[in-house]
């Protein structure tokens, strides 16, 4: 059922009881490889199913149960499962199952009692592309993930990792999908396959993979599909003139053209979650720094003090001692309150992915909750770190400046007394050289 187009796969369409899988012709001689596999899982409800996998198998997989493949495959499945059979609320999931050809898929328990390791992610209607990067090297298995909430090509999580995992040294590489009584799109744009080679040994060569009769042959099956589909597009715009141009009518869904109230807010949603997202792992990031600083910064100073703990004599050395053990616990403290600060910060992730989509009412109501939630423990994240500098400032305020004594007058008592007694004298000299030269004008005249 998987439809091929120009830039994806579409391995089923969003009907009921669909499979399809797309696999490798060739197998691959790789000892040690990686794929990185670039996807969108997509539907109405808040519910999907069945879900997607990814495989290597010493055999290329038939249409079967497992997710649109074969059952009893002698390889690995990394499968990202949609929807809940077991009632446990750990879906959509990632799971790693192994098999040599003989189990069969536990699917009445999510494939819990096969796993070999798994992570619960959501994967579903993401504002971009899901990408999976798997490694094998040197019998490790490692899945990382990107969840889509960023366009951040680069930004993977762990997800899961299978240590002392026996491959086929060669095998085929695949990707399968299937939907059940609930379904969704699932789209693969890209499947991407690396060889891993450890230091000192060749890689083989190109031509040694894919002899060039393959490689034409290839070629002339690529220019013969491409012909078909340009031949059933022109029949397709014969018989249906009228709906040339008009997207609308061809995906018979008119909120295809236009941005809906509920699709803004359901982007502005996405893109408030993505900052937040961002920043909490920036702190993460530097909360994680900071732990280890103190960290070692207590072990140098316990060391310091095994080394230095015999060598004060007398109470000299006591006191040197309780003061390091006083600045030991001092930072001891620290340790605990950055632990947790990220275990907060860790409950925030946690309310951010799991922020739901509002898709109604209730939606929206449990959207809000969830932003509530984040609200408050970003709070809480601030009130620790305000405490914990706090905590770091010198303990002890800095001495007040003694008050300066009062200056000493200028003017004691006896100067001030001479000084009214030579103003009062100047001013009565002043009143008789004013009489005499009043009647010596009179005089005059």
């Amino acid at each position: 059922d998987a439809i091929p187009s120009a830039d994806q796969i579409r391995i089923t369409t969003s009907l009921k009881s669909q499979r399809g899988s797309v696999w490798t012709k060739n197998k691959s001689i790789f000892e040690y490889w990686e794929v990185e596999v670039t996807f969108r899982v997509t539907g109405r409800g808040r519910i999907g199913a069945d879900g997607l996998a990814i495989w290597f198998t010493e055999e290329q997989g038939l249409e079967g149960p497992v997710f649109g493949a074969a059952d009893k495959w002698n390889g690995v499945g990394i499968f990202f499962d949609s929807f809940d059979n077991d009632g446990k609320k750990n879906n959509p999931g990632v799971i790693v199952v192994g098999n040599n050809g003989k189990l069969l898929y536990d699917h009445q328990n999510d494939g819990s009692t096969q796993a070999l390791a798994s992570c619960q992610r959501d994967f579903r209607n993401k504002p971009y592309p899901v990408r999976v990067k798997v490694t094998y090297y040197q019998k490790k298995l490692t899945v990382l993930i990107n969840n889509g909430f960023t366009p951040d090509k680069e930004d993977y999580e762990f997800c899961a990792k299978v240590e002392d995992m026996v491959l086929p040294s060669q095998g085929y590489f695949g990707i399968s999908a299937a939907t059940g009584g609930l379904a969704d799109d699932h789209d693969v744009l890209s499947f991407l396959t690396f060889q891993l080679t450890e230091p000192g040994k060749e890689a083989p060569t190109p031509d040694a993979e894919i002899p060039q009769k393959d490689k034409e042959k290839y070629q002339e099956e690529f220019e013969h599909f491409q012909q078909e589909l340009d031949k059933k597009k022109e029949e397709f715009q014969k018989e249906h003139p009228d709906v040339q141009g008009q997207p609308g009518k061809l995906l018979e869904r008119s909120d295809d053209l236009f941005e809906t109230v509920s699709d803004r807010e359901l982007r502005q949603i996405f893109e408030g979650q993505n900052r937040i997202h961002l920043e909490i792992k920036q702190l993460n990031r530097q909360l994680d720094m900071i732990l280890d600083e103190q960290r070692k910064y207590v072990s140098v100073v316990t060391d310091e003090i095994a080394k230095r703990g015999a060598g004060f004599p007398g109470q000299q050395g006591q006191v040197s001692h309780q003061e390091t053990e006083t600045l030991v616990k001092t930072q001891e403290e620290v340790i605990r309150q950055i632990n947790e600060i990220r275990n907060s910060m860790a409950d925030t992730l946690r309310l951010v992915n799991g922020a739901q989509h509002p898709g109604s009412a209730g939606g929206v109501y449990e959207t809000t909750q969830h932003f509530n939630d984040i609200k408050e423990h970003l709070h809480v994240v601030k009130r620790d770190i305000e405490h914990l500098v706090q905590r770091n400032t010198a303990s002890s305020e800095k001495s007040k400046c003694p008050d300066l004594p009062p200056f000493p007058s200028c003017l004691s008592t006896v100067h001030f007394f001479v000084f009214v007694a030579v103003q009062t004298v100047l001013f009565i000299g002043y009143i008789m050289y004013r009489s005499q030269q009043e009647a010596a004008a009179k005089k005059f005249f």
